[in-house]
Formats: structure tokens, C-alpha cells, sequence
């Protein structure tokens, strides 16, 4: 009899187990839903359109196949991957009323977002260094940072993006989901997979948080010296063309390192005192979203070298 009973139960948890989730996206009003397809249908092309662009217009000119320009394709390029990891998706849940996505579909959104959100991070660290030497030691540039050097600089950038997640992807598969299959969010953002785990999930969120500190704080903190060393050389130089010229390329790397660094402090390092839904779809909207559009404008209408090569592309067609 006993036996009997424990089989019941076994086979009840085993239905209850959820294998498929609800996105709720980020309004459950229906009144919203055609107005905010169209307005981020515009925006994922228009970041679609910046970012495929800048990487052929860098491929198609040979006076930027430079180590500079070859780290900007490269962020143009997890740019493209973070926003298509969750945009489509969200696009197409605002015009249909079947809003599942399977774990497997999940936790693969998860990873690639993931994925192309710490390959920026360590991008940016290479930007930066890459301007550092370029201003501050130009002589020394040639050599410091050759093409073979920023091909490798490259590869452990992509190595230490694609792997880092691979180790909370994995722990992913300890948790179990039951019960409730909603998840209030318009991606699969692990966070909010961890408010309906019925596994304890306080590991998986320990590790997050400290990889995150010392990931964003590593980065961040590479990425402020290296500028604070560019800026005190911009300081000192005392040709006004030249200082002009390098404080431009300065102020736009550094707007786009605030931007995504400020977003993600906000979502994964700041303490959270209590439920804040509304709060976090913002910085992930910010993040996963309006970055990626932004990007190629702030470093595209500020320099000077791609401009002129899209007018000789477009005199040339």
C-alpha cells in the first residue's frame, strides 16, 4: 500500500515538472501591444541595419583594417548576436496570444544573450587598452598592438565570453520547475528563472552575483584606468587638431562604457531590497536592447574615418 502511494506521488511531481514556460513580455495590456511591435520592430532593424553595416563598411574599405577598427566590427558583431537573442522573440509575442517557450528554447536565449553581454565586457577592455596605447604610447603602437596581437586579444575576449555562461547554463539543469510556468519578463533572464525554481536556487544566484562583481568590477575598473591614462595624455597634448581628434574618439568609447556598465551594475551587482518587476524589464531593456542600437551611432557619427568611407562607398556605387 505504501508503495503504492510513493508511486502516486513520484508520478505526480513527474507531471507537475514544467518543461515549457509563459512569457509575459513587458505590458499585459492589449491596447499596447500593436504600438510597441512597431515601435521596437524600428528599432531592431534600425540596430540590425547600424551593426551589419559598420561590420561590412569595416570589411569593405582596407583603409580600416585596423586593429581599432577590427575590435569595433567585433562589438558591432555581439552587439547584432545580444539584441537577436531576444528581440524576435519579443516581437513576435506582441502579435500572437501563444506566448510558450520551451526550456530547451530558454535556456539557449539565456546563453546566447549571456554569451554576447560578457563578450562586450571584455571587448571593451581591448578597446580600451587599444586607445591607451594609441595615444598615450603611438610610437610604440605598430608593434604593442599588431594585427596578430588583436586577432588574439579577440580570440580570449569571445573565449572568456562564450564560457563564463556556460558554467550557469549548466547549473540551470540542477533547479526544477513546477507549479507555476509564468515567467513575468519579456526574455528568459535567469534571475526571474530562479523566482519560480522549486529547487533551491541559492547557489546558482551566490555564483551570479559573485562572478558578476568580479567580472564587471574587473572590467570597469581596467577600463577606467586605461581612459584616465588616455585623457591626462589628451591633456598634455598641444595640438588643438590632434586633441580634438583623440578627445573625440575618448568621449564616445567612454559614453558607451557608461551606458552598459551602468545597466548592468543596476541589474545583477546592486542589493536588492525587495521586488522591483517594472524596474529591472527597464535596465534590461536598456541593456539588451537600446545599447545595441545605440553603439554604431555613438561610434560611427563621431569618427571621422568612417564617415569619409561611407561617402567613398556610396560615391563608388
Amino acid at each position: 500500500m505504501t508503495f503504492h502511494y510513493t508511486l502516486i506521488i513520484l508520478f505526480s511531481f513527474h507531471i507537475l515538472d514544467v518543461t515549457d514556460f509563459v512569457l509575459t513580455g513587458l505590458t499585459d495590456l492589449p491596447g499596447m501591444q500593436v504600438p510597441l511591435f512597431l515601435v521596437f520592430l524600428v528599432i531592431y532593424l534600425t540596430t540590425m541595419v547600424g551593426n551589419l553595416g559598420l561590420i561590412f563598411l569595416i570589411w569593405k574599405d582596407p583603409r580600416l583594417h585596423t586593429p581599432m577598427y577590427l575590435l569595433l566590427g567585433s562589438l558591432a558583431f555581439a552587439d547584432a548576436c545580444s539584441s537577436s537573442s531576444v528581440t524576435p522573440k519579443m516581437l513576435m509575442n506582441f502579435l500572437s496570444n501563444n506566448h510558450m517557450i520551451s526550456l530547451v528554447e530558454c535556456i539557449t536565449q539565456f546563453y546566447i544573450f549571456a554569451s554576447s553581454a560578457n563578450t562586450e565586457c571584455f571587448l571593451l577592455v581591448v578597446m580600451a587598452y587599444d586607445r591607451y596605447v594609441a595615444i598615450c604610447n603611438p610610437l610604440l603602437y605598430p608593434v604593442v598592438m599588431s594585427k596578430i596581437v588583436c586577432i588574439q586579444l579577440l580570440g580570449v575576449s569571445y573565449m572568456m565570453g562564450f564560457l563564463h555562461p556556460m558554467m550557469h547554463t549548466g547549473l540551470l539543469f540542477r533547479l526544477t520547475f513546477c507549479k507555476s510556468n509564468v515567467i513575468h519578463y519579456f526574455y528568459c533572464e535567469i534571475l526571474q528563472l530562479f523566482k519560480i525554481s522549486c529547487t533551491d536556487p541559492r547557489i546558482n544566484m551566490l555564483l551570479i552575483f559573485i562572478f558578476s562583481v568580479f567580472i564587471q568590477s574587473f572590467t570597469f575598473m581596467t577600463i577606467i584606468i586605461s581612459y584616465s591614462y588616455v585623457l591626462f595624455a589628451i591633456l598634455k597634448k598641444k595640438s588643438e587638431k590632434g586633441r580634438s581628434k583623440a578627445f573625440s574618439t575618448y568621449s564616445a568609447h567612454l559614453l558607451s562604457v557608461s551606458l552598459f556598465y551602468g545597466t548592468l551594475f543596476f541589474m545583477y551587482v546592486r542589493p536588492r531590497s525587495g521586488p522591483a518587476e517594472n524596474q529591472d524589464k527597464m535596465y534590461s531593456v536598456f541593456y539588451a536592447i537600446i545599447i545595441p542600437l545605440l553603439n554604431p551611432f555613438i561610434y560611427s557619427l563621431r569618427n571621422k574615418e568612417v564617415i569619409n568611407a561611407l561617402r567613398r562607398i556610396i560615391k563608388y556605387k
